[in-house]
């Protein structure tokens, strides 16, 4: 017996010992509280995710995509399964792609799926994984992913089995496919997507090719037919209705098709379906399926799935904090990884932007570019942890330009959206330039930022309202709720960034222009309030004003998805002008306070993210930094499925969790200085880059004697102590050891 518990305690020694950043990631988090993550199969920003599709077919279901605007595959909150949907989005807030959908039934064959969707229980998903096992049929259901191509087995009961491809339905908007038999294992199409967020022109096709490990019994379409009336509707029995085709095998198009395969299937026989796609052409989709699953292995692809996530997530490895701490860090990590994801097949190919044209690259050409959000605080992340990544991210923007004029904003496979405001590439890319990332055709970055910040507004693309901003230093309010101090700000932003750029280009001339430009912020700041507040054309303040209007999505005059407050102190490139506005520091500081106190903080909102921080640019103030951080992490972050403080934004929020564990952030992008805040881990070992950083490890360490002790006594950087609470780029990548000592109280 001694033996047994011995080995049994030797075991789980080793078990803890082996456990890799992997091992940590929990899917389900953001899958609740709008997070509006999914748990599917996927590769470190691969083009494939293979997602459990559950928002559509039962009143059971909490939310349904059809009864309000919805934008994810999934919902931990539901429990109807109809398929798995190949090509998803992870943390955005508008309804797109998650289409082709992938189902499992047994016994009768039915293609409606409000009758064949079934619950599901015992629910798994690691990174590369997902399985549940459908309660309705008795079958388990398993997905994996390569970068281009997604593997489902199903595992069937013993007697009639099917596999039903959905192309009528899905997340997307937009409708029409087109489906032909290859052979009776193989078939090929396309699918439209398109019409994110308002746009109705933003529409691409999805290629697909998909191949069956079996040959099925019997294999056909099926189509719903359009309503019919009067005489039309006597003749024809399936006016409204689905309709089988079983001995029509040529193409097929319509709104709402799909194919379906039948199967005598033995006791847990399992079949594997897998699905190459592309954004060029079906042949590239074959080329991609046949070069990365050649043959079906399902557990040879999920394990290489596994093995990239985990090399990608061990650049970073943490010790202490408690195994909660950990997966939320590591599962943030794993969000930011997401997107945006590669659009080249495996030649190499790609839809140009805004072309019918397609292009080549021997790098990795990205798509999904979320930059509103991003630039925020993605771009310096992916900047430290994955230079050589982050460059091809910012090529494939330049391309962008070269290709079809303008720098994207909100791209989507090829796409330009349009959604959100400002001109957001501008500080995503100046803010990696700054910091060391130099390998990309600058002269034609500049030129294209130049182009955006100047073009008049009747031919600007990204500033429609270019006129009135170039002309009078701000935006007016011309429409009720046009947000015209939220594109006034984020150009403030853009134009402090292109300033900078200007003037380590030595364009002198070009950095006075634009930085004059970015302090037109103090025309919006209104003394009577205390905050930015709407100006109308003549000059005067909008009245009637409150400050707290747009709170929880409200409309709002002026300020987008938001209310004033959540705006009024993002100055970040002007703090020291800001503080002036508001009287002095002692002001400022009362009032940034009095935002968390009165509950004017919006922890799921970009523009008021960095607000924590602001308080360590001034003498004795940088305690409330340390102490908000770790309530925030502790209020909103969670190891559980509303585990986020809202929408992901492709990462953002994710991101702000990862370098606000390790204890630093980049409060102002284009600025080199890191705010320094405790790190929740005892280490932290960042692996840098030695091509880019020479130093190479970064060591940050915690000393503290209680989970108290939050507050910060001092900092040393390479064992040199460091004055302030704040860290240059330079001085972080360089020193080697990062050591913080901490306290319980604060001095």
């Amino acid at each position: 017996m001694k033996k047994q518990v011995m080995s049994l305690l030797l075991c789980g020694s080793l078990m803890a010992a082996a456990q890799q950043p992997v091992d940590y990631v929990n899917p389900f988090i953001g899958t609740s509280n709008y997070g509006t993550t999914n748990p599917g199969a996927i590769c470190p920003q691969g083009m494939m995710s293979v997602t459990p599709f559950n928002v559509m077919g039962s009143e059971s279901n909490r939310f349904d995509k059809d009864s309000q605007w919805w934008s994810t595959p999934y919902s931990s909150d539901n429990d109807f399964f109809t398929g798995f949907a190949h090509v998803n989005l992870s943390g955005v807030g508008c309804p797109e792609l998650g289409s082709l959908l992938l189902m499992p039934t047994a016994g009768e064959l039915n293609v409606d799926y409000k009758q064949y969707g079934s619950k599901y229980k015992d629910e798994t998903a690691h990174p590369g994984y997902y399985s549940n096992i459908l309660t309705k049929y008795n079958i388990k259901a398993e997905a994996t992913a390569s970068m281009r191509t997604g593997l489902s087995r199903f595992t069937f009961p013993k007697g009639q089995g099917n596999i039903l491809l959905n192309l009528g339905e899905g997340l997307t908007n937009e409708t029409g496919a087109t489906v032909r038999m290859v052979s009776d294992t193989e078939i090929e199409g396309s699918k439209l997507l398109g019409t994110f967020c308002y746009n109705p022109q933003a529409v691409f096709p999805i290629y697909f090719v998909m191949k069956v490990s079996k040959a099925p019994k019997q294999i056909g379409y099926w189509k719903k037919q359009r309503e019919m009336k009067g005489v039309e509707a006597e003749w024809d029995i399936y006016s409204g209705k689905y309709k089988l085709y079983t001995k029509y095998n040529r193409e097929m198009s319509g709104d709402d098709i799909g194919v379906w395969l039948t199967y005598d299937t033995e006791e847990n026989e399992a079949i594997e379906v897998k699905m190459g796609v592309s954004f060029v052409s079906i042949e590239n989709a074959r080329l991609n399926m046949n070069t990365e699953q050649p043959d079906f292995n399902f557990d040879k692809v999920r394990a290489a799935a596994s093995t990239m996530w985990n090399n990608d997530l061990s650049r970073v490895k943490v010790e202490g904090g408690s195994k909660d701490d950990k997966t939320i860090f590591y599962t943030a990590l794993y969000h930011l990884l997401i997107h945006p994801n590669i659009i080249q097949d495996v030649n190499g190919e790609y839809p140009m932007m805004e072309s019918l044209k397609v292009g080549h690259t021997t790098g990795n050409r990205y798509t999904v570019f979320s930059l509103w959000d991003t630039y925020r605080n993605v771009s310096t992340l992916m900047t430290l942890l994955f230079p050589e990544r982050q460059l091809d991210i910012i090529r494939t923007m330049v391309d962008m330009y070269k290709e079809s004029g303008w720098l994207p904003k909100w791209e989507l496979y090829g796409r330009e959206t349009l959604t959100m405001e400002g001109d957001p590439s501008i500080p995503y890319i100046v803010d990696a330039w700054m910091r060391g990332l130099r390998d990309f055709d600058v002269e034609t970055a500049y030129e294209a930022m130049r182009k955006g910040a100047t073009t008049p507004g009747e031919f600007n693309l990204l500033r429609p309202d270019n006129n009135d901003y170039m002309s009078k230093g701000y935006v007016p309010l011309r429409e009720q709720y046009d947000n015209s101090v939220s594109h006034a700000l984020e150009y403030y932003i853009a134009d402090w960034n292109l300033s900078q750029f200007a003037k380590a280009l030595g364009k002198k001339e070009d950095a006075k222009l634009f930085h004059d430009r970015s302090m037109g912020y103090k025309h919006y700041y209104s003394k009577e309030f205390g905050t930015l507040r709407p100006i109308l054309p003549d000059g005067t303040f909008y009245s009637p004003f409150n400050p707290k209007q747009g709170e929880n999505f409200e409309p709002n005059p002026g300020f987008h998805e938001g209310s004033a407050w959540n705006y009024t102190f993002y100055v970040p490139h002007d703090i020291p002008g800001l503080v002036k506005l508001m009287g002095g520091q002692k002001k400022f500081v009362d009032k940034l306070q009095m935002v968390f106190d009165e509950g004017h903080y919006d922890m799921a909102n970009e523009p008021d993210i960095a607000y924590p921080y602001l308080f360590s640019y001034f003498k004795g103030e940088a305690w409330r930094t340390q102490k908000t951080v770790r309530e925030l992490l502790s209020k909103y972050y969670h190891n559980a499925p509303n585990g986020l403080p809202g929408n992901d934004d492709t990462g953002t929020m994710s991101t702000w969790a990862v370098f606000s564990m390790m204890g630093f952030y980049p409060a102002c992008p284009g600025d080199m200085d890191y705010v320094l805040t405790s790190p929740t881990f005892n280490k932290v070992t960042i692996d840098l880059d030695k091509k880019f950083y020479p130093k190479g490890e970064l060591v940050i360490e915690s000393m503290h004697q209680t989970p108290e002790d939050i507050y910060i006594k001092e900092v040393t950087a390479g064992g040199k102590k460091l004055k302030g609470y704040t860290i240059s780029q330079e001085e972080l990548v360089n020193a080697g050891t990062l050591k913080f000592i901490l306290e319980d109280t604060h001095k």
